[in-house]
């Protein structure tokens, strides 16, 4: 079988998937979630090696068990999100609607008044604040390319689906400020170690964490507010809750190592809340400071 034949059936398997997850009822689709994540996480593995780590540098003052707990916990989220996958890229305008509860500090339909950088955060229900938002409004986003091409294209022609522009994180900083400048919205997320470029390192729960500069740069250049907002799983399979904050105050400060802390407190915060829900699977660490050794 050639490569193109096999990346054909592979998406086709992938799609039917998730289409049929698309087809069931949400709570169903929950509750196999938290099933496999709960199975999965009995197996050791590198995602499971990451997590722990993550969980024993930022929440040192909890016990080995209370970790343990989270770390289960964040799991079942995590494998969850995978499957609820099905409706949020094949599911209609309705059906995610139907899910997701708005709960927002500002007018959106005033975001023409000011360019608008809507910042978010690697939380289990981020895909599905994202395709909500843009079932009801014009929005832009930036994505980073995933390493499987099958998915990538998949999730590149779903989260498109109603009408979003997807710009690459790594080739994109004119065509944002040209989307900025022209009064449509921008989405990303700058809550990962997307390498030295264009980062500082700066405290994240006490660690010093390789950390974006690009949303000041991009705010100062546009003139735009930075309105961070968090997408949370509702108890009891209700679905999903997005939070849409006020702007960040004196954001940008012209100190970009400031303005870099400021992003990692709010966040810090926010995941206090429900920590069981953010994806500490990530290599949030990745890179450390001049000197200090691997974490991983």
């Amino acid at each position: 079988m050639t490569h193109s034949a096999r990346s054909a059936l592979l998406s086709g398997m992938l799609s039917g998937l998730l289409r049929t997850l698309s087809l069931l009822p949400y709570h169903w689709v929950a509750r196999l979630g938290e099933g496999l994540g709960s199975l999965l996480y009995l197996i050791p593995g590198k995602r499971r090696h990451i997590l722990h780590t993550n969980l024993r540098l930022c929440f040192p003052e909890h016990s080995e068990s209370h970790r343990q707990r989270l770390a289960r916990a964040c799991f079942q989220h995590v494998i969850r999100s995978y499957l609820e996958r099905g409706v949020q890229w094949y599911g209609s305008a309705q059906a995610i609607s139907d899910l997701v509860e708005l709960d927002s500090a500002i007018d959106l339909q005033d975001r023409y008044d000011q360019p608008t950088i809507f910042l978010g955060f690697h939380f289990a229900a981020i895909e599905a604040a994202c395709m909500y938002y843009s079932t009801r409004h014009p929005v832009a986003s930036i994505y980073t390319p995933m390493s499987d091409q099958v998915t990538n294209e998949i999730s590149m022609a779903q989260r498109a689906r109603f009408g979003t522009i997807m710009i690459p994180r790594h080739d994109s900083a004119r065509q944002i400020l040209k989307v900025l400048k022209s009064g449509q919205p921008i989405m990303l997320a700058a809550d990962m170690d997307f390498g030295l470029r264009d980062s500082v390192f700066v405290p994240f729960f006490g660690v010093q964490a390789c950390t974006l500069t690009a949303v000041s740069r991009l705010a100062r250049l546009s003139g735009a507010r930075v309105v961070p907002f968090v997408s949370e799983v509702r108890p009891d399979y209700q679905g999903y809750k997005l939070r849409i904050y006020p702007a960040l105050p004196t954001f940008p400060s012209g100190d970009d190592q400031a303005d870099a802390l400021a992003m990692n407190q709010f966040l810090e915060t926010r995941i206090r809340e429900i920590p069981e829900q953010y994806y500490w699977v990530h290599r949030r660490f990745k890179r450390r400071p001049p000197g200090e050794a691997p974490v991983y």
